[in-house]
């Protein structure tokens, strides 16, 4: 059975594209995943952990603006978050997550395992809002699959 990293190492190297990620909540997990496949190296360059608002800022160009009005867990710094990835590393894809993992941080509006997901994919951007059950490591696990699932349906389209 094929996983979804072998299957999107493929399907970038038969299109002749990079892929790179912007990560706070899954701490390079994303990228983990994708160079456990076989010929990552063609497809891969480089990821962008950036846990701080200072991080999303300075590597990403994540807005001031965004992160002081609609704060780092928010479906526009996902976006940014994207964005700026794919722009700084040159690649035709980018994936972002940014959430709550807990076991604290969590509030009413924002409740733990709250994770925004972006994919920047060759002109366009998705985005995907979560709520994952479970502890910190079962939602980290959560959003590097569902953050997959992702830049695969973004390819299909």
């Amino acid at each position: 059975m094929e996983t979804l990293e072998q299957w999107l190492v493929k399907e970038l190297t038969k299109r002749n594209a990079t892929i790179t990620t912007a990560e706070s909540c899954t701490g390079g997990w994303i990228s983990g995943r994708i160079v456990n496949a076989s010929g990552a190296s063609a497809v891969f360059n480089q990821s962008f952990v950036t846990y701080s608002n200072e991080a999303k800022q300075n590597l990403l160009g994540v807005k001031k603006e965004t992160l002081d009005t609609l704060g780092a867990v928010s479906e526009e710094t996902a976006k940014q978050m994207a964005e700026g990835a794919a722009k700084a590393a040159g690649a035709q894809i980018a994936l972002s997550s940014t959430g709550i993992a807990g076991p604290d941080g969590g509030t009413p509006e924002k409740p733990v395992g709250l994770v925004y997901l972006g994919c920047y994919c060759m002109g366009k951007t998705l985005v995907e809002r979560h709520v994952f059950p479970g502890n910190r490591s079962d939602i980290r696990n959560a959003a590097v699959e569902a953050a997959l699932t992702l830049a695969k349906k973004a390819l299909k389209e």
